[in-house]
């Protein structure tokens, strides 16, 4: 299975593959470079999540991650992530506990929260897949980002220790 294809530069940053001048030319020029001047939050977004997507959006920015075309996915998760929240204290607040006090038999009350407890669930489990999935699209897992990451360059070279035996003082 092939690998995905990385940048010029961070091909470059690893120094493993060495390249003539035209060929990273004409690999430079083949890469697609999305600006990022128009990154606004979408629309259906609530108030909160629009400044949690400004957050977000600004430190991907800072990164030089995130583009315009990376709106809609970081508002997917945003949501997503939102709704995790809501289902999330849902489930905290079922109790298994029978109401001694209800016309309802007790199994009857337990079969609810357990019916109740299992979709709540499977709700959650799929919110957190899908928050999983655009995290790892956006950079904003710890595996991703290494995966993101460009090697730092190097100021100096190492010194050349056979250049001593050619130095005539």
């Amino acid at each position: 299975m092939a690998r995905p294809r990385e940048p010029i530069d961070l091909i470059a940053a690893k120094g493993r593959k060495h390249l003539t001048a035209r060929e990273y030319g004409e690999r430079k020029n083949a890469e697609v470079d999305a600006p990022a001047d128009r990154i606004k939050p979408p629309a259906f977004l609530s108030k909160k999540e629009r400044e949690t997507f400004g957050e977000l959006a600004g430190e991907l920015i800072r990164l030089n991650i995130m583009s315009n075309l990376d709106c809609g996915i970081l508002a997917r998760y945003i949501r997503a992530e939102t709704e995790y929240i809501k289902v999330t204290k849902q489930l905290q607040k079922i109790k298994f506990a029978p109401d001694r006090a209800s016309m309802v038999a007790e199994d009857a009350q337990l079969a609810e929260a357990y019916a109740r407890y299992n979709y709540l669930s499977k709700i959650q489990n799929r919110l957190m897949k899908a928050c999983n999935e655009n995290a790892r699209e956006l950079g904003l897992t710890i595996s991703s980002r290494c995966r993101l990451a460009v090697p730092k360059e190097k100021d100096e070279k190492p010194e050349n220790k056979f250049l001593k035996h050619t130095k005539r003082a």
